[in-house]
């Protein structure tokens, strides 16, 4: 009687550990920006009123660094046990998740190159949304002072835009000190200052003309910065689509790979 052997009724020690350092990495990562979320959460306050999650009115940069801790986390979980422990179902999920989110990735690039016009114009509104609640969150402030300081823009479309928010409005009886100005990071950069003058925004749409703001802030939207900046850095953001995608479908082979090797281990016996 013949019995059919194969020639190797093992599990790959070299995809095993492979499998298991490549997601050591993206498990501490996404312990790491779990960590970082929390902390900026009980900085704000957050942690001691949870009310404060669903009064703010603006996007918080927080949730966006949960989100991606998270599934960081559990995605390299699975990963590292499912590789330790030879677990079919772990190595499943992670590849069947990782090949997902590659899906989704490609399907979101698709879509904003086809509907550009709707998805500039969801940019636009985003954008002023988070204008109006400026001062609601920190974080909110200090990624909008980031953005236009790096782009030398001032508001979504036009410096106007900063009516939205209520402490910059030129509308209405309110007495604050920001009134019909402009956050700081609409002001020129003087490279010689060494110190920030978080002041240099104040009254400038009130006792300037327009033609004249551009000698004291910037003018351009930073929806039309963007624009601008995405031509030259075309081949940046390939680069970056192609390096992600390539770290993915690594992950999905070494996964299906060592499901492979463990059916078989399994069938052999």
């Amino acid at each position: 009687m013949y019995y059919y052997r194969y020639d190797s009724a093992e599990v790959s020690c070299c995809y095993k550990y492979l499998m298991f350092s490549y997601n050591i990495i993206f498990w501490l990562a996404g312990a790491a920006f779990i960590a970082a979320g929390f902390w900026a959460w009980s900085e704000k306050g957050v942690l001691l009123d949870l009310t404060q999650v669903t009064r703010l009115h603006g996007f918080d940069p927080v949730w966006l660094v949960l989100v991606v801790g998270g599934v960081t986390f559990i995605l390299g979980f699975a990963g590292c046990v499912g590789a330790l422990r030879e677990n079919i179902c772990l190595l499943k999920f992670f590849s069947g998740v990782i090949g997902f989110i590659f899906v989704l990735e490609l399907t979101v690039a698709v879509l904003a190159v086809v509907f550009q016009s709707q998805v500039r114009e969801w940019i636009n509104d985003f954008f002023l949304a988070n204008v109006k609640a400026y001062r609601d969150d920190i974080d909110l402030q200090n990624l909008i002072d980031s953005l236009q300081r790096m782009n030398h823009c001032c508001g979504a479309q036009e410096p106007d835009d900063w009516d939205l928010n209520v402490y910059f409005s030129c509308n209405g009886t309110h007495r604050s000190r920001e009134k019909c100005g402009v956050p700081f990071s609409c002001c020129n950069a003087d490279p010689s200052d060494s110190v920030v003058n978080t002041q240099c925004g104040y009254d400038v749409r009130n006792i300037l003309n327009k033609i004249e703001w551009s000698e004291h802030i910037y003018t351009k939207g930073c929806i039309s910065a963007l624009e601008d900046w995405l031509p030259g850095n075309l081949y940046t953001v390939a680069i970056v689509f192609i390096v992600i995608s390539l770290l993915q479908m690594v992950g999905i082979y070494l996964a299906r790979t060592l499901i492979s090797d463990i059916e078989k281990v399994k069938f052999s016996y």
